[in-house]
């Protein structure tokens, strides 16, 4: 008796199955955050370098924009995630850091920009999004309610049986039903 293959051993399901199990190990190993520190990147002091990751993590990668500095692998993160190296090797602390990186780039850089008159529309453009579409789904369920409710107290349509009939009785004078 011959060996047929795996494939046609099993059914559509399982095959199935199996796919969408290698595709989610796949999608999960993709989701672990992907740190882009180098080893030549890292201080040689525990806590300098804490402070210099927690800094970084603060910081927005001005090329991949929603993603920190920590997490970007991006030159232009390398170059940041030095330059707050060098600045905490010199002493700067945290605010002096971030107030440098700010100087410098704009409230633009930080993760978290500070609620200002200049950063308003950041903080605001969102949840009017959501107003505007939360309105919008609110004006189209009405109308569609009240379409359905029009169409519900609607006289029912006649079938061409009884439009014809209707006709016949119409157009026939002086006779009783």
């Amino acid at each position: 008796m011959q060996k047929t293959p795996l494939r046609g051993r099993l059914s559509a399901g399982e095959r199935f199955a199996r796919i969408f199990g290698v595709l989610f190990l796949l999608a999960l190993t993709m989701a672990a955050p992907a740190l882009a520190v180098q080893p030549d990147e890292i201080m040689s002091n525990p806590a300098q370098e804490a402070r210099a990751r927690n800094l970084s993590r603060e910081l927005r990668c001005m090329v991949c924009q929603n993603q920190s500095i920590d997490d970007s692998s991006a030159p232009l993160a390398r170059d940041l995630r030095l330059l707050v190296r060098e600045r905490i090797a010199k002493g700067d602390s945290d605010q002096q850091v971030l107030d440098f990186l700010v100087a410098r780039y704009g409230d633009f850089v930080l993760l978290k920009p500070p609620f200002e008159k200049s950063t308003l529309p950041l903080w605001l453009l969102t949840p009017l999004v959501l107003l505007g579409g939360g309105l919008a789904l609110w004006g189209y369920s009405r109308r569609r309610s009240k379409a359905m409710q029009a169409a519900a107290d609607a006289p029912p349509r006649l079938s061409e049986e009884e439009e014809a009939r209707l006709a016949k009785l119409v157009a026939e004078p002086g006779e009783p039903s």
